[in-house]
């Protein structure tokens, strides 16, 4: 297996890596149609790195010729990778991929990968992506760690702890609106690791097993490392293209793994939804992650890489 990627390799990565150029740099004036008329999502025109990362790419398939090209979650990549004659795995992405490059991407592929299990499917699919579909579902760099437990006291010495688990991909949630909440429920003690004003940790497990409580978006990554942990959850979506955020919130909601609002409460109301969540548990993610999803997609890699591509 071969990775490529505009970051550099993992320290653990343990085979071969092509490092590709980047096609979001320099001036955004000058990026011209970046989506060839509604055709794309990403295809600026005359930049440079966008040329030398496809050339990269195509390179690398013409020297190696690859049985698959396993495409996350670029529709570009999977594009250029089949019409150089190479099948192509999707990961797929809740939201609304209704639109003209997601549909090209998601029939083109020979199998969509959906990190989600198969009784909380996306709604609204065509019958010709649910039948070439791998409900592999969530998985975590945690898996297969055991959850620490809590302290068990109940005699009331210890406040119960919350942890606001954030992102680097943007969010709406002010310092403000925390402090607010933060005050609004004493009997709660707060931490934040990630965004503008928490900390960053490269391991932030013993965070999570040490919360009562994770407050957190509803990207993949967040809720598969709050399900490794079987957490209670509050969980807040964040604005995203697609509306992906908003349809894993619902996706939540349905199998009542978590307690989902649609936006930061206001302060008055989170301590019924730190409660409501603390009763929810978090046995209930052995159904969203079930510890194996990983070795699911692998094994759905490696059968795919090793079969006759659909005629």
């Amino acid at each position: 297996m071969t990775g490529l990627s505009s970051l550099p390799a993992p320290d653990d990565w343990p085979g071969p890596w092509v490092r590709l150029p980047r096609d979001d740099d320099g001036d955004a004036a000058t990026f011209g149609d970046v989506t060839a008329g509604g055709r794309l999502h990403w295809a600026p025109a005359l930049h440079a790195g966008l040329r030398g990362r496809m050339t990269r790419i195509a390179q690398w398939i013409a020297d190696a010729s690859p049985r698959l090209v396993v495409s996350d979650v670029s529709v570009e990549v999977a594009l250029l990778a089949r019409l150089l004659g190479t099948p192509t795995v999707v990961v797929a992405m809740r939201g609304d991929r209704t639109d003209a490059p997601h549909r090209a991407a998601y029939d083109l592929a020979e199998l969509l990968l959906a990190p989600w299990p198969t009784s909380l499917p996306e709604p609204g699919w065509p019958q010709h992506w649910r039948a070439k579909t791998v409900h592999t579902g969530a998985f975590s760099r945690f898996d297969g760690r055991s959850p620490a437990p809590l302290d068990g006291r109940t005699d009331g010495t210890r406040s119960r702890r919350v942890l606001l688990l954030m992102g680097s991909g943007g969010t709406s949630i002010s310092t403000a609106e925390v402090a607010e909440a933060q005050k609004a429920t004493p009997g709660w003690q707060w931490a934040t690791l990630g965004g503008p004003e928490g900390r960053w940790s490269t391991d932030p497990w013993p965070a999570l097993c040490a919360a009562d409580v994770v407050v957190t978006h509803a990207g993949q990554n967040a809720l598969a490392e709050c399900a490794a942990a079987r957490r209670p959850v509050v969980v807040v979506p964040q604005e995203r293209p697609f509306g992906e955020q908003a349809a894993t919130g619902r996706a939540l909601t349905r199998g009542q793994l978590a307690v989902v609002t649609p936006q930061w409460p206001k302060a008055e109301k989170w301590t019924a939804l730190l409660e409501q969540a603390h009763a929810y548990g978090g046995e209930r993610w052995s159904q969203w992650a079930p510890g194996d999803g990983a070795a699911r997609a692998a094994h759905t890699l490696a059968a795919a890489a090793q079969s006759e591509p659909a005629r």
